[in-house]
């Protein structure tokens, strides 16, 4: 009798020590989330693939019935656009005027980390289809969803396929470092977009946004809330211009875009005497171009 009421009583007691831990476990984790810096990074990187997953699960099934079309991209659009409020980013979009045309063009921006996902979708105009790498395709319901809304896949690493298949369409949104860049200047841009832009004679608009650095860094595993600035620069324009024309056109819009990149930084870091994002941006965009290069200056009101 002794020894059955003992072995009870230490039952309960291993049941009572494992209500207790189950108890513990979301209160070690939500100070983690609190007072750990790279708990709280893994736990949001954890949140925000796992939405973009459940999201592409859920529409597809609305998006296939319309089949693969550009028009699916207003769904993938309207799934991603929450992110923001439960990130605590803010967005602030500069020179969005420039968008407003009917014309086709090819948009080129710079690529810092997933997060440009936000940003891409804040101000992605109608009927724009993104370039995205190869690869993404075959990730299950996400590439499901992400070819059902007219996404197009290149292979990077083969710069004539790439030139090939982007011609499918000609408002598009190209990556054109090509890779994830969080150093504080730009990679050295991919020639792609540029020759599309040349072989359609339609415009480019360079679209830059603001360092990540005060809120994200992957690197520092770093991800509070913040602010991010989306600078649309003026249009440039390709009429007249040929093939042997690319890579000087590639340079002076990667300069440009850096220039405004340079800005904002500045600004980002807290300089006092930096120009607001969207002042003195576009004139030095517009500064020290080769002679010949077609280039819109003009700012918008």
């Amino acid at each position: 009798m002794s020894s059955s009421a003992s072995s009870c009583q230490g039952s309960m007691m291993e049941v009572v020590l494992l209500h207790g831990l189950l108890l513990l476990l979301p209160l070690a984790a939500l100070l983690l989330y609190r007072y750990n810096a790279t708990f709280h990074y893994f736990c949001k990187m954890a949140f925000f693939n796992c939405w973009i997953m459940a999201m592409a699960t859920l529409l597809s099934p609305f998006a296939a019935v319309r089949g693969r079309s550009v028009e699916n991209m207003k769904l993938l659009r309207a799934a991603i656009l929450p992110l923001k409020h439960l990130y605590g980013i803010k967005m602030q979009v500069w020179g969005s005027e420039h968008l407003n045309t009917e014309e086709v063009y090819v948009i080129v921006c710079n690529h810092q980390a997933s997060l440009d996902l936000m940003g891409m979708v804040e101000v992605i105009p109608d009927r724009c289809v993104p370039v995205a790498k190869k690869e993404l395709l075959y990730m299950g319901m996400v590439g499901w969803a992400c070819w059902l809304s007219g996404i197009i896949f290149i292979d990077r690493y083969k710069r004539e396929d790439a030139i090939n298949v982007i011609s499918q369409t000609l408002r598009v949104w190209i990556f054109p470092e090509g890779t994830r860049n969080q150093d504080k200047s730009m990679l050295p841009f991919k020639r792609g977009a540029f020759h599309l832009a040349v072989q359609a004679q339609v415009p480019i608009f360079p679209i830059v946004f603001s360092p990540y650095w005060d809120f994200f860094n992957s690197k520092e595993k770093k991800f509070t809330s913040g602010t991010c600035t989306i600078q649309i620069l003026p249009k440039v324009e390709t009429q007249g211009l040929s093939s042997t024309d690319v890579p000087r056109l590639t340079e002076t819009v990667r300069q440009a875009m850096a220039d405004a990149f340079a800005e904002m930084s500045a600004s980002c870091c807290g300089d006092q005497s930096a120009e607001k994002p969207g002042e003195g941006l576009w004139p030095r965009a517009c500064r020290d171009r080769p002679r010949g290069m077609a280039l819109t200056c003009q700012r918008g009101d």
